[in-house]
């Protein structure tokens, strides 16, 4: 089954609201949906408990033991939202089953030095390769300073090393108040939200690809 990983090593780079979301689209297109969440935080488990009966099912994907995804009964698709920090053992278990990894960053120099040091490890890893890499900038303001920066950054590394295709999501507050009620952009009237989803088409179609 295709398994969808959302890292970046760094916190606060937008994860939870890139794997509810991603796991709501996947929900809309009729898929059985699990989503798995390796922080500590727990914040997508929380938003799981939040979410509606009547929307369309996402069912929590069980760690056992640390180590072993136990995935739902009838499961066609895995969203894994991972924790600041992965590494290790950790790093090496998601890279494993990745299809696809989604790498959500934030316009600020932090998250770009971190970012591009992630890319470098994956490049690196002995998995390099098997899954392909997407990079989703987050909380996008255009005509400032940090976004200059990070199309400036997104342009130096998209190329090489991983051909990695890029797609990014404005600053609103749409996410904010869905997540509030366990809902995603797919989840509500799409007049409501369309520019947001506008901006998701990139990433669905190479999500499809």
């Amino acid at each position: 089954m295709p398994v969808f990983v959302v890292a970046n090593p760094k916190g606060g780079a937008g994860k939870s609201t890139l794997a509810t979301n991603l796991a709501g689209w996947l929900a809309r297109q009729g898929h059985a949906v699990a989503l798995g969440d390796l922080d500590r935080q727990q914040s997508a488990r929380q938003w799981l408990a939040l979410r509606p009966p009547a929307l369309p099912a996402i069912r929590a994907l069980d760690l056992v033991d640390g180590s072993t995804l136990r995935a739902p009964k009838g499961c066609t698709h895995l969203v894994l939202d991972t924790p600041a920090g992965l590494h290790g053992k950790r790093l090496d278990l998601v890279l494993k089953i990745a299809d696809r990894i989604v790498v959500p960053l934030q316009p600020s120099p932090f998250d770009l030095a971190a970012t591009h040091a992630f890319l470098q490890q994956l490049a690196g890893h002995k998995r390099a390769g098997r899954a392909a890499v997407g990079l989703v900038a987050m909380r996008v303001k255009e005509h400032t300073h940090a976004t200059q920066h990070l199309h400036e950054f997104l342009d130096a590394v998209a190329p090489a090393p991983l051909n990695i295709p890029v797609t990014h999501l404005r600053d609103t507050q749409n996410y904010a108040h869905l997540a509030a009620r366990g809902l995603t952009l797919f989840d509500v009237a799409p007049g409501r939200v369309e520019r947001d989803l506008q901006q998701w088409l990139p990433l669905t179609t190479w999500l499809k690809a």
